[in-house]
């Protein structure tokens, strides 16, 4: 085969490459102006949006990277929000303090719930994630004289600065990009690939020596700590806490956000979770069955979808592209 024929193999894939680049360059510029053509209420759904894209994205580390059936990521977000609660309203510390607090607790939350966990495999992995986190929300719903119990936190001061809806958009988007960027770098790395491999075939992996159980728990950890900025967002979107943020239905959702965009998609996550948010408020406007509406959506991916909207998009072109290279 000639070298211009090879050429000629390769320039798809960086085509299909510029294109990517192109369009996350264009919804940033979108995103940027944004604010000041949207009404308040759009741009506070909007900051939802980036708080949650993120939690989704953190969940896919561990979930579509590493293989493992986390069922309960979102303890790690409500721990990250109570931090910062709790440092704000029970001391004088500064707020710089609590956003680095919270991603470091969230995070030594989760090496103390994955240093249990990664032990097992598949279902029971999962079922112990859950179990664990639920014991962390019961711990936050009866300890009312640290986190005010069923009743939550309400009214968290934050800084002049960060007081407006828009400036508030504006620190939540470039919390997001910056996220991604570290987190798609790590999953490129040597050991985000080591990652895949421990998901794809563990037994090879420990047989040529790379320690599963290490690589898991980092992954977990790292999850846990952009889960636990994610709770920082939404503390300052929301001004507010409870311990419904920590129960199951919320890591459920988060789930089915990843499955909805695709798990094997990077940017899966974060489309599962804008359209996921913004179903669920236009529903919310309807009915009050938003669980219902989600199971059945739920059934619609597994039956139909289950590489997620983004997964068979990709999977579609590669199809295109593949049957243009044989003609």
């Amino acid at each position: 085969m000639s070298a211009n024929n090879l050429k000629s193999m390769k320039s798809p894939k960086k085509l299909s490459t510029y294109l990517g680049w192109a369009f996350a360059v264009a919804g940033v510029l979108i995103l940027l102006v944004a604010p000041t053509i949207l009404t308040q209420y759009y741009v506070y759904l909007l900051a939802t949006v980036f708080t949650t894209a993120l939690l989704a994205s953190s969940l896919n580390l561990v979930l579509g990277n590493g293989g493992l059936l986390h069922l309960h990521h979102g303890v790690f977000f409500g721990v990250g929000a109570y931090t910062v609660a709790i440092v704000m309203t029970k001391t004088s510390w500064p707020f710089a303090v609590a956003i680095l607090l919270a991603p470091m607790v969230a995070s030594l939350i989760a090496l103390v719930i994955g240093w249990f966990c990664v032990r097992l495999r598949g279902l029971y992995f999962g079922m112990l994630t859950l179990a664990l986190g639920q014991l962390v929300w019961a711990i936050v719903y009866r300890w009312n004289a640290l986190t005010n119990g069923d009743n939550g936190i309400h009214a968290i001061p934050v800084p002049e600065s960060l007081s407006s809806i828009n400036s508030v958009y504006y620190t939540t988007l470039l919390v997001l990009i910056i996220s991604l960027i570290i987190l798609y770098m790590i999953t490129k790395s040597p050991f985000g690939i080591t990652l895949l491999a421990t998901r794809d075939n563990p037994v090879r992996s420990e047989s040529i020596g790379i320690n599963v159980k290490s690589h898991r728990l980092i992954a977990f950890v790292i999850a846990g700590f952009f889960a636990g900025i994610a709770g920082v967002l939404f503390v300052l979107v929301e001004r507010s806490v409870a311990p419904s943020l920590l129960f199951w239905n919320k890591s459920a959702e988060i789930l089915i956000m990843c499955l909805m965009g695709g798990l094997t998609v990077f940017m899966g996550p974060t489309l599962g979770a804008g359209i996921l948010v913004l179903l669920s408020m236009i529903v919310g406007l309807y009915t009050e069955y938003w669980l219902l509406v989600l199971g059945l959506l739920l059934l619609i991916l597994v039956l139909f979808l289950p590489q997620g909207i983004l997964g068979y998009l990709m999977e579609s072109y590669d199809k295109r592209r593949s049957m243009r290279g044989e003609n």
